[in-house]
């Protein structure tokens, strides 16, 4: 028998709140985070908003010298980690250090202090690099944060399946418990991508939303006058744990985590496969892994990129998957609310559906007008749904064609 997996602990950083209170308030109310871009001057680029974490501050989750020494994604995500296992009600010094794993999704990783510090090279030479620099640029820093700062000796590492990356981790920790490998894994990811190096790359690619107007009207996914990705930042982080464990020791449950589907496209590095062959795939995977039907699915979180490709993809997956259930099973997408936090961004969604699930509530559908007749979905009213949800889809996607779907059980 397979050991089975739940989420007993949520750790959120993201625009719409710091912690699972103010995450939740703002999702169910329908606030975005995204607004003009603070953290620099973006007035020379195409796109100038982005949904900014603007009230995180380092030194509510460790020291000052530590913040300065380790980037702002590690910093996320340490912050993240904290919350999850408090939320969980983990005393880290009782428990087996060596069966608890971390598995961190990120894309860019610490694109930031890259940036930072390469334009200091440039300006005054290799000795004025900070010392800190080379353990922090490299992707997998976050989780060597999170290890060292919690002391977890067990299974710890980084995945980059690029805006798959955090759903990918969540899938892999799932593998963990269920291997018996180990009790508990921190998952899901983290990712600081606004940055004026990333923001003019992906412009000169006409990647970016170049939308005018109210800032939270911009990021419109499956809208027919949808015209690109918003950034946003932030962390997700759960504590994975097997549920006999969980259990005994009479943790408050979120959700069983029952399956897990993944696949790669193996076409192009931009954009998705025309017939959705490999996402339709993934999602049949996640269903046969959970031993359920399609029947079951009562709410879907989707990638929801809103790129014209992308969203056109992955509805025909939908389509396809569910047949004419696809006109019943209400879908909402969360990137309007926390912007496109590129690695990061399937952890900051799983959290949204977690909330969803525990509330019995929909977050309402943001900016969504005009559908694209392409996407005929079944989308949440723009005030939510109040509606039981005992089985959760979310599907998430990136560049290169990767694929990934996890399935969440209301026990």
């Amino acid at each position: 028998m397979k050991k089975r997996a739940v989420i007993t602990g949520l750790g959120i950083v993201s625009a719409i709140g710091i912690g699972k209170d103010n995450f939740w308030k703002s999702l169910k109310n329908g606030v975005s985070g995204i607004d003009v871009i603070k953290s620099f001057d973006a007035s020379t680029f195409p796109c100038k908003l982005a949904a900014e974490a603007n009230d995180f501050n380092p030194e509510d989750y460790m020291s000052s010298q530590d913040s300065r020494r380790i980037d702002r994604f590690a910093q996320f995500g340490i912050a993240a980690a904290k919350m999850a296992v408090a939320d969980a009600g983990i005393n880290l010094e009782h428990e087996d250090k060596n069966r608890i794993g971390v598995i961190i999704g990120t894309s860019v990783g610490a694109l930031a202090i890259g940036e930072r510090q390469h334009a200091i090279f440039m300006e005054k030479g290799y000795k004025r690099i900070n010392p800190f620099f080379a353990t922090s640029i490299i992707p997998s820093s976050c989780t060597s944060q999170i290890m060292i700062n919690l002391g977890l000796t067990g299974p710890c590492y980084t995945i980059t399946t690029a805006c798959a990356s955090s759903t990918s981790a969540v899938g892999e920790a799932l593998e963990l418990i269920r291997s018996g490998r180990t009790d508990i894994v921190i998952a899901g990811g983290s990712e600081t991508p606004i940055t004026p190096f990333a923001l003019g790359t992906f412009a000169n690619v006409n990647l970016l939303s170049t939308g005018t107007g109210d800032p939270k009207k911009v990021y419109k996914p499956f809208d027919a006058k949808r015209d690109g990705i918003v950034f946003g930042e932030g962390s997700g982080l759960f504590i994975i744990e097997e549920y006999e464990r969980a259990k005994k020791r009479g943790a408050r449950i979120y959700s069983e985590l029952t399956g897990y589907g993944y696949s790669s496209d193996a076409y192009h590095v931009m954009t998705p496969l025309p017939d959705s062959a490999q996402a339709e795939r993934a999602l049949g995977m996640a269903l046969s892994d959970a031993e359920i039907t399609a029947e079951k699915i009562d709410y879907i979180n989707p990638h929801a990129s809103g790129t014209i490709f992308n969203d056109r993809a992955e509805s025909l997956a939908i389509k396809k998957i569910f047949g004419e259930l696809s006109n019943k099973i209400i879908v909402s997408a969360t990137k309007p609310y926390v912007g496109h936090a590129m690695g990061g961004c399937g952890g900051i969604e799983i959290a949204a559906c977690l909330l969803m699930m525990q509330n019995d509530f929909i977050h309402p559908t943001l900016n969504l007008t005009e559908p694209d007749c392409e996407c005929d979905l079944c989308f949440a009213s723009p005030l939510g749904e109040n509606k039981k949800l005992n089985y959760i889809l979310k599907i998430s996607f990136g560049f290169g064609g990767y694929n990934a779907a996890c399935i969440f059980k209301k026990i």
